[in-house]
């Protein structure tokens, strides 16, 4: 990267009138040596395709370059993002652009093993897409993404907080969770109302088969579907106060109190009734 004298990622802004679209819940970072950290939290990156979610003008793309994954692959809705980029891609042959709509696109079959997800989430859609790469978490090295600071306190959540819920299960059954830095609002252009977060997700050696992914969102669902209820009460759809017994949890408790391997003990059981 050194060799290519690339305009700023300010000059790249305004050269290709990217301004920020609230619609796709865009904020950009340009502080280089920011940019820097980010790629460096996610950990060594050597021989890995790294995949990045919505790169707006390249800052982030910029530092991936910059560390050892062996390709990254830029997926990007906005067309004017995708002409600013493909600027960068002229540059190296180590960057692939791919004009799509992250919710839709399958990343296993666009990217090869092994593959890391380093991006920073488009505000609107992230929860959304964490929820499905979760669900594919054995194709993936690590994720490491911004999100919203309470977006990302969530997913980090441990029992008996108002954070807790349904993501917070799901994200720390599949994945070891580490939250690595706050990111304040003045750091994008423009300013986010919120602070950001980063955080890493490392899925787990050993990852459900799909039938037990089915029924712990079926449980999760229906327990933080309605969490002032008890147990007995929200999960009466599932069997309620039978089900909880077959575990050997106390259908009083509610479902922010319960660990997320007391979630597991749930779903197995709840897998063995059918």
């Amino acid at each position: 990267m050194a060799e290519f004298l690339l305009p700023s990622l300010a000059e790249t802004i305004r050269n290709f009138d990217l301004r920020a679209d609230k619609s796709l819940g865009q904020h950009f970072l340009l502080d280089p040596a920011l940019l820097a950290r980010i790629a460096a939290a996610a950990g060594n990156l050597e021989g890995l395709n790294v995949i990045e979610i919505g790169p707006g003008p390249g800052g982030l793309t910029r530092a991936l370059l910059e560390t050892k994954a062996a390709h990254v692959t830029a997926i990007e809705f906005d067309k004017r993002a995708v002409a600013a980029i493909s600027a960068l891609a002229a540059t190296t042959n180590r960057l692939t652009i791919i004009e799509a709509d992250a919710m839709k696109a399958n990343l296993a079959a666009l990217v090869p093993a092994p593959r890391a997800i380093v991006a920073n989430l488009p505000y609107n859609i992230g929860t959304l897409l964490l929820v499905n790469w979760l669900q594919q978490a054995a194709d993936f090295h690590s994720m490491t993404l911004m999100f919203q600071l309470e977006v990302a306190e969530r997913i980090c959540a441990q029992p008996n907080t108002g954070a807790y819920g349904r993501v917070s299960v799901l994200a720390q059954w599949l994945c070891e969770v580490t939250m690595l830095m706050r990111i304040p609002a003045g750091a994008f252009a423009p300013p986010p109302k919120v602070e950001s977060a980063l955080i890493r997700l490392i899925p787990r050696p050993r990852q459900p088969p799909q039938a037990e992914l089915k029924a712990m969102e079926r449980l999760t669902a229906a327990a933080f579907g309605q969490r002032r209820k008890m147990l007995r009460g929200a999960l009466k759809p599932l069997g309620g106060e039978a089900l909880c017994n077959a575990a050997g949890i106390d259908s009083s408790r509610r479902a922010e109190t319960l660990s997320v391997e007391e979630f597991v003990t749930l779903m197995q059981a709840l897998k063995a009734r059918g």
